[in-house]
């Protein structure tokens, strides 16, 4: 991958929990768009640290165990070429804050969620679907919406 192409990679995780025996996912809501948390990849930094220090830094969630190995997705490109990858990680911690970006001066993000497989492939983009899906399918979570 070139220079110019890091730059562009934007790098999160797909965060779930296991909640009596179902798995949810954390969604976060930025305007009307619903996401994974995920951040862009500084010069010279891992993609994978890169994905664990954004979730930690957008929901101080800080146990993320990845269960399901290094695999990840990658999004197409989009906003100007940036390319979203994907882990799929697991936290035993169903509290979730969305602390300000002292950059910004705000939260990132004013919503968060846990939800099923189905209200996440209803929440999220058709940029993000995919991601859902790859991520049911580690899981083992089947889908009762396309």
């Amino acid at each position: 991958m070139n220079s110019g192409a890091k730059e562009r990679l934007s790098a999160g995780v797909v965060v779930v929990r296991n909640a009596g025996g179902r798995w949810r996912f954390l969604l976060l809501r930025a305007f009307s768009h619903w996401d994974f948390p995920k951040g862009i990849v500084e010069p010279g930094e891992d993609p994978s640290a890169a994905a664990v220090r954004e979730v930690s830094e957008e929901t101080t969630l800080h146990d993320l165990r990845f269960d399901w190995g290094s695999e990840f997705i990658e999004t197409g490109p989009y906003s100007r070429g940036k390319i979203a990858r994907y882990y799929l990680g697991r936290t035993e911690n169903s509290k979730v804050s969305l602390p300000v970006n002292p950059e910004i001066g705000r939260a990132e993000h004013c919503e968060f969620r846990w939800v099923g497989v189905d209200e996440a492939l209803r929440l999220t983009s058709p940029r993000v679907r995919p991601v859902v899906r790859w991520a049911a399918a580690k899981l083992g979570v089947s889908l009762s919406i396309s």
